[in-house]
């Protein structure tokens, strides 16, 4: 029987006070980054793997079912606002289409062959990646998009919470992170979904730090959304260029970003430059 699988080390949760289930659940969920830790080097192998590609204009896809693809599509989402980049340039999938995001759709992770025709929707790219994300590693979508991406040459690397499973046999680069049985027996949405998501922060943050979309620690790219955004980047110009908050706004939307409003800055104030 797959990790995920097994049955809980706790019974008769319906008998335990409210305290005693959230401490319980707050003990699993501890395990997780331990897991995580475990699987380092290979999360670095595969990130090695997926810079320079995307150097070259390869793009990073996610592909997933149930709680897996909505963590693909919840990173991908977030990375052109925080990093300025194309919509393109990270793309999360899952299976069912964008209905499956907030509900079931019956049947959709059972197609060994839909994954493939969702990812070529976007077009092929010789220097892409396909990430499947499946708690499992037995889910039949993400198995055949992998088994079919690396066929086509792209890249493949995978997220899994069993060990030797199907998916990772797949891909070039698996990353398991065996974190154990889940506190309600197989609802993976926990201890494995939290653990995905701290491989996919990972893998995200990693590539758009050495694409050169932060300087220092800051988001230098981000998009300038909200109201909240705007008073983080003048606090950024204002840290970076010693401007007054005035100035630094200004600077912050003439050009549009805490990066080409500092390097305005610098330039205007060096002769010759």
């Amino acid at each position: 029987m797959n990790t995920t699988e097994s049955s809980s080390l706790y019974d008769n949760l319906e008998k335990m006070d409210i305290i005693s289930l959230l401490v319980k659940i707050n003990d699993e969920d501890k395990k997780v980054a331990s897991a995580v830790e475990q699987q380092i080097k290979a999360i670095e192998a595969l990130v090695e793997e997926i810079v320079p590609r995307m150097k070259k204009g390869g793009r990073l896809f996610y592909i997933g079912a149930g709680t897996s693809g909505r963590l693909g599509i919840l990173d991908a989402s977030e990375c052109p606002p925080t990093y300025g980049v194309p919509h393109d340039w990270v793309v999360g999938i899952i299976a069912g289409g964008d209905t499956a995001i907030r509900k079931a759709v019956e049947n959709a992770e059972d197609d060994p062959n839909q994954a493939w025709l969702d990812i070529q929707k976007f077009g092929i790219n010789k220097e892409d990646t396909v990430i499947g994300i499946a708690a499992s590693g037995t889910t039949p979508y993400v198995i055949g998009g992998v088994k079919a991406a690396k066929t086509a040459g792209l890249l493949t690397g995978c997220i899994t919470c069993n060990s030797g499973s199907p998916l990772a046999k797949e891909v070039e680069f698996p990353i398991e992170v065996v974190v154990g049985p889940e506190f309600v027996t197989g609802s993976t949405r926990m201890k494995s979904g939290t653990a995905q998501k701290l491989v996919l922060n990972m893998i995200s943050t990693t590539t758009m730090i050495k694409l050169g979309r932060v300087k220092g620690n800051k988001m230098v790219d981000m998009q300038l959304s909200n109201k909240k955004l705007v008073q983080r980047g003048t606090r950024m110009i204002m840290e970076a260029t010693g401007v007054d908050e005035n100035e630094a706004k200004d600077l912050l939307l003439k050009f549009g970003s805490v990066r080409t409003g500092v390097e305005a800055f610098f330039n205007k104030s060096t002769p010759g430059l």
